[in-house]
């Protein structure tokens, strides 16, 4: 072989191998412009897709599974209920995201059934999820609870309550805490018309029913000091234990968090293009904010006038355990409870969105029964309202619904223009608000788990349906 065929070969194989390194190459990947849209949307916004991640460093300690183990058997026990009826679990129930499986809560003289076939005298509004309560700013639907700091693990400027109570629990180290000695306070909710006027009897009257059952004692003992020497359970330790239980309860690493982290097949392309409406054209985030003292849920956690037709258990007094506002006691004034203000009037906290698709209702009257018809209703809040029906409601509260005019008067200028989506369109954005803020941890089946088999007390668990 001649020198010149040696290098023509040698060439011929440096080529080959150059060709079969090339194709050997794994292919670098296609970034797609809409998941470069969305990165950069959720970037400016602040979106991290971590926020669950900061719960334990914020509480400066771990999640403590036996003192929510104790919490969460308080929180479906009826010994907290002086009308000895309802727990926090009849009207936050498993099977419904910890929310309420009506649309208007029953709370006492209920039937003991926990699901749609639940029955008894109606309140004012429906009860909210308690899933991922632990980063909210503000409680309740006219934020009557609230931390004066915007940040609810910080009691430094005081949590402020309606009256009795003030700024009293302003001590305590979380807000869930704080709010976890009101409910057994509440006469419609769980104390029922006979018990003690004062709260702070209320709450003594509690104690001292869990104090009596041994069993409880035991499980006190374990998670407190002072009741393993042989003192007192005090509402106090009932309270850390209900709120550590609901602190236990956070669930938000759904598919948009995966996403922000970077796994950009986490979302479908009909999510990715309704997060893309809900940042932008559709106006959502603007109410429903995931910057600031939101921590990543979904709601600026301010007050709203949005619109939403008065539904109330209007045909039988006796249907209702509250006198509903307005001359024909038909109507919620909403935050103007509080303030005494008519300029806040229909005003309610902006829901946040996480896990929503859980709830079988919506709005604070839960006057939607479908997460498609209360998207619908902000994309045009006049047509919306002025078509709306009662008519798939319970038969209880099909009757004549409260005054709309003047709700529509005081809609919120952010909605007073309609938003123009097509079809497929507002199917992206309830695919995107159904599905991509759906932590899969947080379905019926997995939640039902959490139903104890007993109760310390010997009392009988609600029956879930």
């Amino acid at each position: 072989m001649t020198l010149r065929s040696i290098g023509r070969t040698l060439v011929a194989l440096a080529a080959c191998l150059f060709l079969t390194l090339l194709l050997a190459r794994p292919a670098r990947a296609r970034v797609s412009p809409i998941d470069e849209e969305l990165a950069a949307t959720l970037a400016r916004h602040g979106f991290t897709g971590e926020i669950e991640s900061t719960l334990e460093p914020r509480l400066g300690r771990k999640i403590d599974k036996q003192l929510a183990k104790l919490g969460r058997e308080l929180f479906y026990d009826s010994i907290l209920g002086l009308n000895d009826d309802n727990s926090c679990a009849g009207c936050h129930s498993p099977t419904a995201g910890f929310a309420d499986t009506q649309s208007i809560s029953i709370g006492i003289e209920n039937n003991g059934v926990v699901g749609p076939r639940r029955a008894g005298p109606r309140n004012q509004r429906r009860a909210p999820t308690v899933i991922n309560s632990v980063f909210y700013p503000a409680l309740m639907w006219n934020s009557r609870f609230f931390a004066a700091s915007g940040d609810p693990f910080d009691n430094r400027l005081g949590f402020s309550f309606t009256s009795p109570e003030g700024m009293s629990l302003s001590s305590l180290p979380h807000l869930l805490v704080a709010q976890a000695f009101i409910p057994p306070t509440e006469i419609t909710e769980m104390t029922g018309y006979q018990a003690p006027t004062s709260h702070d009897l209320v709450r003594e009257e509690v104690a001292g029913r869990v104090n009596r059952v041994e069993a409880y004692r035991r499980r006190f003992g374990r998670s407190f000091d002072a009741v393993k020497r042989g003192k007192a359970i005090t509402y106090e330790m009932i309270a850390t234990a209900i709120a550590e239980f609901e602190m236990s309860l956070t669930f938000a690493d759904a598919p948009i968090d995966r996403f922000a982290r970077g796994r950009r097949n986490a979302m479908t392309m009909e999510q990715k293009r309704g997060a893309l409406l809900f940042f932008g054209e559709a106006g959502c985030v603007r109410c429903h904010a995931v910057s600031g003292d939101s921590n990543e849920m979904f709601s600026d956690f301010q007050p709203h006038a949005i619109g939403v037709p008065q539904i109330a258990p209007t045909d039988d007094p006796a249907l209702s355990n509250v006198v509903f506002d307005g001359p024909n006691a038909d109507e919620d004034f909403g935050l103007e409870q509080v303030t005494g203000d008519p300029a806040d009037r229909y005003k309610f906290r902006t829901s946040p969105l996480r896990n929503v698709a859980l709830q079988p209702t919506f709005f604070h009257n839960g006057s939607f029964t479908s997460l498609e018809g209360a998207i619908r209703h902000h994309l045009d809040v006049y047509r919306s309202a002025t078509e709306y029906t009662n008519a798939h409601l319970a038969p209880d509260l099909r009757g004549q619904m409260g005054p709309l005019a003047p709700v529509l008067a005081a809609i919120d200028p952010l909605l007073q223009q309609p938003i123009d989506l097509t079809e497929e369109e507002i199917g992206w954005l309830c695919a995107f608000v159904g599905e991509a803020l759906l932590d899969p941890r947080a379905t019926p089946k997995r939640l039902e788990k959490l139903i104890p088999d007993e109760l310390p007390s010997g009392r009988a668990v609600h029956r879930f349906e």
